[in-house]
């Protein structure tokens, strides 16, 4: 690879095992959102939101399948971008793809930062949320930049430290719950028969969903994960299958101990449930882990959106100087460089309100996993022979049926959103247009520049 200085860059450093891989897709998963998303899909679903979490985990697994696929094949950074690039043969539909999943790791990367300033004020309110959100970015692109190493280490402490809080919820609803509690009960306004009731726990898997959004960025690890077209499949399902057991048992603990009336009027759900088991050293145990949990998936987003922006520049889609690659560190520094500041300038420009901003990104993934599933249906009928080290199961002929599901899923999710999410969700579209264009010209260099030798 020779970026526009014309020197040949190291390359990233493999030094990821399954269980570190595992480890960050597990951390991807669980991050903060079921922290304060259990009182929402409560509010919606009853006591019977635990099947909201397992419906969307079968949804997640029909696209997570088609990423570990896909992964496989194309073990790169800029997972997405390459996925569709090799797939259609096309710049734009690749540009697009690799734009929008990086505005959703940016966005979801400022939205935790800011999560983890509120909880932080708890104990220094003297802090200003800005200025804290933005020193957290800071620290964290610093780990990002020293390696992919430290940055994994990090990330499996936090990770552990995340499960100790959630198991003391469930080990609290052992202790204490009522377990007599109708786990099928659902609110009111659901209740008055099958179908209500029905549609009142589909209605909060869309809501639910966030709270398995990030696992697709196991996948831009792969140049930094050792036999990773056989790794990152593996680590992807057991990701999901891990937080899929742990959210469940969290749903059920928490409705045990509270029951779905009070997790639905409470503004922090866990805490509530953690002060019904141990009161309030509960509430400041679970309020630190909460700070773990925050900062784990800042740092994660931010490793994410640096592999896919350096993936991209090496592929000519962005500027070249976005592939140089540190020669001591072996990390994409410019681009971990371009992530801090872009972050920060989302948190500045947000003024630290931006839930609003974060619903775009979720309907955003949608449309990714979408393009995600349709290349692999794709390459499965255009490229039947590649070498997959692993495969989607449950074929109909050369068409894979999951994948299938995980298109119509997706698409079925994008309906769920408020109009003016979907408006503000075709506007990002519409900047990747913009900057498709503008570095237009870099692949039309690269492509001059190869043909003439």
């Amino acid at each position: 690879m020779l970026p526009a200085d014309g020197k040949k860059q190291p390359s990233l450093n493999r030094t990821l095992g399954f269980f570190q891989a595992v480890m960050y897709g597990v951390g991807l998963i669980l991050g903060a959102g079921i922290y304060v998303l259990i009182g929402d899909v409560a509010a919606i679903a009853g006591n019977a939101m635990w099947i909201s979490f397992l419906i969307a985990a079968v949804i997640a697994t029909f696209t997570g399948l088609s990423y570990a696929e896909l992964s496989s094949m194309y073990p790169k950074s800029a997972a997405e971008y390459m996925f569709v690039k090799n797939a259609f043969n096309n710049n734009l539909a690749a540009f697009v793809a690799g734009w929008l999943i990086t505005v959703v790791a940016i966005v979801s990367a400022a939205a935790v930062a800011m999560g983890f300033s509120a909880y932080i004020t708890l104990f220094i309110p003297q802090v200003t949320p800005l200025i804290s959100a933005m020193a957290l970015v800071g620290v964290l692109s610093a780990v990002n930049f020293i390696g992919i190493k430290e940055s994994a280490w990090m990330n499996t402490s936090f990770t552990i430290v995340e499960l100790a809080g959630l198991a003391i919820i469930i080990m609290a609803a052992v202790l204490l719950g009522s377990f007599a509690t109708n786990f099928y009960e659902v609110p009111p306004a659901v209740s008055g028969s099958l179908a209500l009731s029905i549609g009142g726990i589909m209605g909060a898997v869309g809501l639910v969903f966030f709270a398995y959004f990030g696992f697709e960025n196991l996948a831009n690890l792969s140049e930094e994960t050792k036999n990773a077209h056989k790794t990152i499949p593996r680590a992807l399902l057991m990701s999901i299958l891990i937080t899929t057991v742990i959210y469940m048992a969290i749903a059920i603990s928490a409705i045990s101990l509270v029951g779905w009336e009070e997790l639905a009027s409470s503004k922090a759900p866990l805490a509530l449930v953690a002060e019904k088991g141990f009161g309030t050293v509960g509430v400041i145990i679970l309020s630190i882990i909460a700070l773990f949990a925050t900062s784990n998936t800042v740092l994660m987003m931010l490793v994410a959106a640096s592999r896919i922006m350096f993936g991209m520049a090496r592929e000519h889609a962005l500027h070249p100087v976005l592939a140089r690659v540190h020669a001591r560190r072996k990390t994409p520094w410019i681009s971990v460089s371009a992530t801090m500041l872009i972050t920060m300038g989302v948190i500045a420009f947000s003024s630290g309100s931006i839930s609003a901003v974060a619903n775009v990104a979720v309907f955003v993934i949608f449309i990714v996993y979408a393009l995600v599933n349709l290349a692999l249906i794709w390459l499965r009928y255009s490229r039947p022979n590649l070498e997959r080290s692993f495969r989607s199961p449950a074929t109909i002929g050369w068409f894979p049926v999951l994948a299938g599901l995980g298109l119509a899923t997706s698409l079925a999710m994008l309906t769920q959103f408020d109009p003016l999410t979907m408006v503000a969700g075709m506007a990002t579209i519409g900047a990747g247009l913009a900057g498709y264009a503008i570095t237009d010209r870099y692949r039309n260099r690269h492509e001059t520049s190869k043909n003439a030798r």
